[in-house]
């Protein structure tokens, strides 16, 4: 039974270089993947059908980072689909996902952004702050009309269309102004020969102000920044969630879990008996 299989791999392997056009290190990394798992899954002839029952080989890689289990799994699927597009249908026992922990964001401290706000132009202050204060998307950000600001509050529109209103910090209403009066803006906050300023340059604005301290830093981590402050000051999660834009509050959770990584770290740093008796 293996040997035939074995020959089906080889057959997909081909495919895998001639048909899709894979680069060799890749075919290599599939070949050594489908090898492992042959030597471990179970292979039975039901009726009409293979049953490749994976959980011998589940339980083979089980020690494995995630990530690695998830490719060699991902391997297993793409052969099992060659196989039924081809005339041997197959059925997967025990393929259930694996969970992947997500990174933890890594927000930048209320320090470095104050001093990026101090040393950078008028723009560059507007879009970092804007960024900072109301948690906004580099897609939300370049999309925002200046009707949709009053004093107190900015309505964003988000995936899907859908619209929230965020509170607008006095401090960042004054930069608006400041800005509103040099510049020659019809509709977005951000224009450029009458069209709204692409996500690029905004990302390469916040790129420059924050290289003069001495940091790289993204868009995306002024919105963790954003998110991880409020929470850290007991703002309930679910107001979070929905001043975030997100979908579901189990999202906005990872900012807690970040926030609980760095209360660990900070307790030991401070705590007199952390790092007692280790050498």
């Amino acid at each position: 039974m293996k040997k035939s299989i074995e020959a089906k791999v080889k057959e997909f392997l081909t495919y895998l270089e001639d048909i899709r056009g894979y680069s060799d290190l890749t075919i290599k990394s599939y070949d050594e993947s489908l090898k492992e798992a042959l030597l471990h899954i179970e292979i039975i002839q039901e009726d009409k059908h293979l049953l490749f029952n994976l959980m011998p080989y589940r339980i083979k890689i089980s020690s494995l980072n995630p990530k690695t289990i998830s490719k060699k799994l991902s391997a297993i699927r793409s052969f099992v689909s060659y196989l039924n597009d081809n005339d041997t249908a197959v059925i997967v026992k025990a393929d259930e996902s694996v969970k992947i922990a997500k990174t933890l964001p890594k927000p930048i401290s209320h320090k470095h952004i104050l001093e990026a706000l101090s040393c950078g132009e008028p723009i560059e202050r507007l879009v970092v702050a804007l960024f900072y204060t109301l948690g906004l998307r580099i897609s939300e950000l370049a999309s925002l009309e200046i009707s949709n600001i009053s004093d107190e509050w900015v309505r964003v529109v988000g995936k899907g269309n859908k619209q929230r209103d965020i509170p607008l910090l006095a401090q960042t209403k004054k930069l608006l102004d400041e800005y509103f009066s040099i510049s020659t803006q019809k509709r977005f906050v951000f224009e450029k020969n009458g069209e709204k300023l692409s996500q690029n340059s905004l990302r390469y604005i916040i790129i420059k102000v924050f290289r003069r301290v001495g940091l790289k830093v993204t868009p995306h981590q002024l919105r963790h920044s954003y998110a991880s402050q409020l929470l850290n000051g007991s703002a309930p999660i679910a107001d979070v969630s929905e001043l975030l834009g997100h979908s579901s509050m189990a999202t906005t959770q990872i900012y807690t879990k970040l926030g609980s990584a760095l209360k660990q770290q900070n307790y030991n740093t401070a705590h007199p008996l952390c790092g007692v008796g280790e050498k």
